[in-house]
């Protein structure tokens, strides 16, 4: 008959067998067979049975006696101190700093061994990997959107954040009490005159960046076609289309939001700042090859003005001003224009279709009107 216990994990049944291979004219061919285990493994039983007695047939730890590729205790600190640092971060970005800093890294499997030695593990968050798309250049396009809110000592907290597509870099990090247009817009003017212009700007349908999914300009909007940036509205009910700035307020609220407390927009925003250089400057980024996003980024060419240069719009226009309630006149007819552009000088540009024509704000169209219609 057979144990009926598991041969190797009771040390019962290790015993019985033993006894049973030490009785007088014992065949401990047979008696392997019916234990239903190999006769080294009987023996190597046996042999520490009759050197130890019973204390012989415990389970001895399978951990060599030296490890010689074991992490030295310097490398190892510096593991836990990067840690101690960035408490989100897990062995990729751990290994990437380490080599930034000029030392030997192990691999991020060895860190995250490391890690859980010490009680530091984390769980996984469950991410999903993402189809990527990224604009060729620095500044090509940039990314803006509030995080949410957040409750502080001195009322509500919207944090602001501004992400060129290309890096990752982030532009501005603005702890906002608000988000109205004029917050918005100190904001963007600050990037402007320190990293230059972008092509263009990213942003949803709510205000203060757009009429609600109406695609009709706003104040916000004007003002940044006046100083030579388009402003793009993602397709409502879309987050995708702000992948990059998604991931960079989920990173915010991982690393810095649901760690800290603030007790006043000053102290939000200087922590805002401290974090703001790590992420561009320290922090390796997964979608980057682990490098960081500064090493991708460069300022514009593109120079800020912060006045409005006359436009030229070709000999070939002809210049109609929006009145008060956003319309304009051409034809013999009234035409709808945008509330954002009261008192501005807008231009329409005849099409390769007779009677059609191009309803133009500077270098930005805003719509096609037909005269026979």
């Amino acid at each position: 008959m057979r144990f009926l216990m598991p041969f190797r994990e009771k040390e019962e049944a290790r015993l019985e067998a033993c006894r049973l291979a030490l009785l007088e004219g014992a065949n401990r061919q047979a008696l392997s067979r019916r234990l239903g285990i190999s006769r080294s493994t009987l023996y190597k039983w046996k042999s520490r049975y009759e050197a130890a007695g019973e204390s012989g047939l415990v389970e001895r730890s399978r951990r060599p006696h030296r490890s010689p590729h074991r992490t030295d205790g310097e490398l190892e600190a510096a593991v836990l101190a990067v840690r101690r640092e960035h408490p989100a971060w897990g062995g990729r970005k751990i290994a990437a700093v380490l080599r930034r800093r000029g030392m030997r890294a192990p691999a991020p499997s060895t860190i995250t061994e490391i890690l859980k030695r010490h009680g530091e593990a984390m769980t996984a968050a469950g991410q999903r990997p993402w189809q990527r798309f990224e604009h060729a250049e620095p500044n090509a396009l940039w990314q803006m959107d509030f995080k949410g809110h957040v409750a502080f000592g001195g009322g509500r907290l919207h944090p602001l954040t501004i992400v060129d597509d290309h890096s990752r870099f982030s532009v501005s990090l603005r702890a906002a009490d608000n988000e109205r247009r004029q917050t918005v817009q100190d904001a963007l003017q600050e990037a402007f005159e320190r990293y230059g212009l972008p092509q263009l700007v990213l942003s949803d349908n709510g205000a203060p960046w757009g009429d609600s999914g109406q695609r009709d300009l706003t104040g916000l909007g004007v003002w940044l076609i006046e100083h030579g940036v388009a402003l793009w509205h993602s397709p409502p009910c879309h987050p995708q289309s702000h992948g990059k700035n998604e991931r960079f307020n989920r990173t915010l609220k991982l690393e810095l939001l649901d760690r800290h407390s603030f007790d006043s927009l000053l102290h939000a925003q200087q922590a805002f700042d401290r974090w703001q250089y790590i992420y561009n400057h320290e922090r390796p980024h997964d979608a980057l090859g682990l490098a960081v996003p500064a090493d991708r980024y460069r300022p514009s060419r593109r120079r800020f003005n912060p006045f409005v240069e006359p436009f030229d719009y070709g000999s070939q226009a002809m210049l109609r001003r929006v009145d008060v309630i956003g319309r304009f006149g051409f034809a013999n007819r009234s035409w709808k224009a945008s509330k954002a552009l009261r008192g501005r000088q807008i231009a329409l540009k005849p099409t390769a279709i007779d009677g059609v024509f191009d309803v133009v704000f500077r270098h930005v169209t805003l719509k096609t009107i037909d005269l026979h219609r």
